[in-house]
């Protein structure tokens, strides 16, 4: 906290708030879209019977086919934990397979079924019509700059 931020020990003397700064009020605003999208991204997948999680997974599987176990954890950013927990329900429920590496048998690769592919076209089809509908309050340019914004500040907290 700087000392712009620290609360005053006068009470004549207003102290100033985190909302007060742009950047945290901006990115209160991001968060909170964030928020947002993924409630009404998770009711619009629940007709298809998968959570934001699930999808994920199978989008993630759909863009790289054979990825391993390993990677689809870092790419989402979770544990071994969470993937132990996914990975078997989408299996049980014959949306993926899991299959081990040919040159190194210790890692599994993961690839849709027919099943899953089809169940993850439709949640695109979804996903895509959403996200038009969501954007469609920014013109082309803005779209652009929120998104050249957001990978600078993802390179940034990356390094």
């Amino acid at each position: 906290m700087n000392k712009k931020q620290e609360p005053s020990p006068r009470p004549d003397i207003p102290r100033r708030l985190p909302w007060d700064l742009p950047r945290f009020r901006n990115w209160i605003a991001v968060a909170r879209v964030h928020q947002l999208w993924k409630k009404v991204f998770g009711e619009a997948l629940a007709p298809l019977g998968i959570q934001l999680a699930h999808y994920d997974v199978l989008a993630n599987i759909a863009h790289v086919p054979g990825l391993t176990q390993q990677a689809l954890a870092e790419k989402l950013l979770v544990g071994r934990s969470a993937m132990s927990m996914l990975l078997p329900e989408l299996e049980r429920r014959g949306l993926i397979e899991r299959r081990s590496d040919e040159a190194d048998r210790r890692v599994r690769r993961l690839w849709l079924t027919e099943a899953g592919t089809t169940l993850t076209d439709k949640a695109m089809a979804i996903h895509v019509v959403r996200l038009e509908a969501m954007m469609t309050v920014l013109s082309d340019a803005e779209c652009e700059s929120i998104g050249e914004m957001m990978r600078r500040i993802g390179k940034s907290l990356e390094s």
